[in-house]
């Protein structure tokens, strides 16, 4: 370490059943001097199960590039950080790099606990091959969707994406369309109550969602071009 302490913790969280909070982290919240989360009501039900009490500040999509400077200052005059994300890893798909980035630039120390991360479970249990793949996270919205689509059915390697309820038919629709119709698998609500994954060709997995509700969080794996 280059200063002698870790100024910056990137604490990855539960994606659903709180016991998967590992011991290490824990440590880490309780003797840090700043926890930033994504969203402090969130993050304060979780600090409040594993019995943590340490100034809980707001660091999100929205406050990011406002804050960096901020956090930046605040660890070169000593205090150390935890930055938490609502649930997984921070940085991935959520809030993070910029501070992460900065903090490297300024010469401060920057340590990532090994923890939860969404499309690791999604992934093996896909059945799909998990050797080599590529995560895409969310497809754009609107500019740039229907292009970045094109360019991933030339992709031979497994692709993940996170996708949300609202727009989880569209995007399974827009893939067999674009890409053509391939084995893939849908997690669901990983780790929590009604966890479940579905497998199949898009065509089954668009069948399948037409009729049934569609709630909670969503990795999509879907397999390379063969």
């Amino acid at each position: 370490m280059m200063n002698g302490k870790v100024d910056l913790y990137l604490v990855p969280t539960p994606i659903g059943n709180l016991d998967d909070i590992t011991l290490r982290a824990i440590k880490v919240l309780q003797e840090v001097d700043i926890i930033l989360a994504e969203d402090t009501r969130t993050s304060g039900k979780l600090l409040k199960h594993i019995e943590v009490q340490k100034p809980l500040q707001s660091y999100h999509v929205f406050n990011e590039h406002k804050t960096v400077e901020k956090w930046v200052a605040k660890m070169k005059g000593g205090l150390s950080l935890a930055l938490i994300s609502d649930a997984g890893t921070p940085a991935i798909s959520d809030p993070g790099f910029l501070l992460v980035r900065e903090a490297i630039k300024e010469g401060l120390e920057v340590n990532c606990l090994p923890g939860a991360t969404a499309f690791v479970p999604a992934l093996v249990t896909s059945g799909l091959p998990a050797d080599r793949f590529v995560f895409e996270g969310f497809l754009p919205h609107k500019k740039g969707r229907q292009t970045r689509m094109k360019a991933l059915s030339e992709e031979e390697r497994t692709i993940v994406f996170y996708e949300s309820p609202h727009r989880l038919l569209k995007t399974l629709e827009q893939l067999q369309s674009i890409i053509g119709d391939r084995e893939a698998a849908i997690a669901r609500e990983i780790s929590k109550l009604y966890e479940e994954t579905v497998r199949g060709k898009l065509s089954a997995l668009i069948l399948h969602f037409q009729s049934h509700t569609i709630k909670g969080e969503f990795v999509l794996v879907v397999e390379g071009k063969k």
